[in-house]
């Protein structure tokens, strides 16, 4: 097995390629050992010292590491533990994935349509190849809510990333959305 490493624009996260499927559909975001229960590869991964959150795409695992700590230092056992994972036949998921966006029903859910719409087709393929994914919260009085997971969480261009490419998309195609802001779980 060959797992192929990408840096992100996060410096205290890498993108790990096992050349096969993660998770197939979906997404799971663990912040700390505690949340990573349902997952084996999450807890394999935590068990590495060091690794202070995993995320998982379709086909990319993303690890967060801590501060200073090295990467040349923490990248081998990180690599060990997934390629052990993934000889060892164990699910990736013990239970079922994230679906996703919060859902929101009242008058404004058919804003709520588009903005999901422009997420999944223009934003999420973008941040996905960053090795994080973004998704919807809320929406309330113009404000969309967002919830940045992955590489995108903590990251030094997130504001960016919101203000200037996110915000304007949806204020260029909803008149209606005024403002983007992040949420923390």
């Amino acid at each position: 097995m060959f797992i192929q490493t990408e840096s992100t624009p996060n410096p205290a996260t890498l993108k790990f390629l096992p050349g096969q499927d993660v998770l197939g559909r979906g997404t799971a975001d663990f912040t700390d050992a505690d949340t990573a229960a349902t997952s084996p590869l999450a807890r394999a991964l935590f068990r590495v010292e060091g690794v202070t959150g995993v995320f998982l795409g379709s086909d990319f695992i993303t690890v967060t590491k801590a501060e200073g700590i090295d990467w040349a230092h923490l990248k081998p056992a990180i690599l060990g533990a997934i390629m052990e994972h993934y000889q060892s036949g164990a699910p990736v998921m013990e239970g079922e994935t994230e679906s996703g966006h919060a859902s929101q029903t009242g008058p404004d859910a058919e804003i709520v349509d588009q903005i999901k719409e422009l997420l999944d087709t223009r934003v999420r393929p973008a941040v996905a190849q960053d090795g994080g994914d973004i998704t919807f919260h809320g929406f309330d009085r113009g404000v969309v809510y967002l919830h940045m997971k992955g590489a995108c969480a903590g990251c030094p261009s997130s504001t960016l990333t919101l203000k200037m490419g996110i915000e304007n998309l949806l204020r260029h195609y909803i008149p209606e959305v005024t403002e983007v802001r992040p949420v923390t779980a």
